[in-house]
């Protein structure tokens, strides 16, 4: 009987062993390689949209203590291999004082000056290239528009009785040649006028695409903004591709409602902007 209790005990402490080991290896993959991350909001759209799922590479820009999931990292200062995100970068962030996490657009690298003026961006007191778009038209769902959404005013009904969004598109282009879609909702909005204000050593301005409607660089903290251009210790990682997207259908109960729930086209989408060589 003794002997069958030290086999039993070692079973057990090889079990605790194992799982301890799957838990590291996964807090690791998740912080240093890549992790998947869930679109909660509309801030970002055209190009992303509430219940989207993607992939967010860890390594692109080196480590800091955001790279830790879970924000279980205390702050500290510094990046091991550090390296810059690119304008038009997609990236994913701890807010520098709730430490909740964040997706935005860099704008703005160490040394730029941003302005605002009536909507329209200006980087180093040259106005940024603006294309307006055809209206883009999306399906109307449980996910899209969110509930008490600025996009509500935008949504029409179509000659089948479908709901849609029609949104006014703006491409823009920013200086290194990243092009890529915003929603912009026309004057009348606090964030339309901003700066000029010089990104500091080490910091980066962020904004969301749908500009009338993100909480970003150009938004006080206390109105769950950035509060400005933000560190680049806080910088998680690199959005890289849309791996599935839900129209909030979904029942948990319900596996053949899952599949259903899916939005056809939407997985597999490139996150990385376009870029125009010859632009400057």
């Amino acid at each position: 009987m003794a002997k069958n209790k030290a086999q039993d005990d070692g079973s057990w402490g090889k079990l605790i062993r194992d799982i301890v080991v799957i838990l590291l290896l996964v807090l690791g993959i998740h912080s240093c390689v890549a992790k998947p991350f869930y679109i909660p909001s509309d801030s970002m759209m055209p190009v992303l949209r509430n219940g989207d799922r993607l992939i967010v590479s860890k390594y692109p820009y080196g480590w800091s203590y955001a790279s830790v999931s879970f924000h279980l990292a205390p702050k500290t200062e510094g990046r091991i291999f550090g390296k810059l995100p690119e304008r038009g970068d997609i990236v994913v962030l701890e807010h520098p004082v709730t430490r909740i996490d964040y997706i935005k657009r860099v704008i703005g690298l160490p040394g730029d000056t941003i302005q605002l003026t009536n909507g329209e961006l200006s980087i180093n007191g040259k106005p940024v290239k603006r294309e307006v778009q055809p209206l883009l038209a999306l399906p109307v769902d449980p996910n899209l528009p969110i509930m008490g959404s600025s996009l509500d005013r935008f949504i029409t009904r179509g000659a089948d009785g479908r709901e849609m969004l029609e949104l006014p598109i703006v491409r823009e282009t920013l200086p290194g040649g990243a092009t890529f879609d915003t929603i912009d909702m026309g004057p009348g909005y606090t964030t339309d006028d901003y700066g000029p204000i010089k990104v500091p050593a080490d910091h980066l301005f962020l904004m969301g695409d749908n500009r009338d409607g993100s909480a970003d660089s150009r938004v006080d903290t206390s109105q769950k903004g950035l509060g400005g251009p933000v560190p680049f210790d806080v910088i998680a990682g690199r959005a890289e591709i849309i791996s599935f997207s839900t129209d909030g259908t979904a029942i948990w109960y319900n596996p053949l409602s899952w599949f259903n729930a899916l939005r056809s086209g939407r997985a597999g989408t490139d996150l990385r902007p376009e870029r125009s060589s010859t632009a400057k």
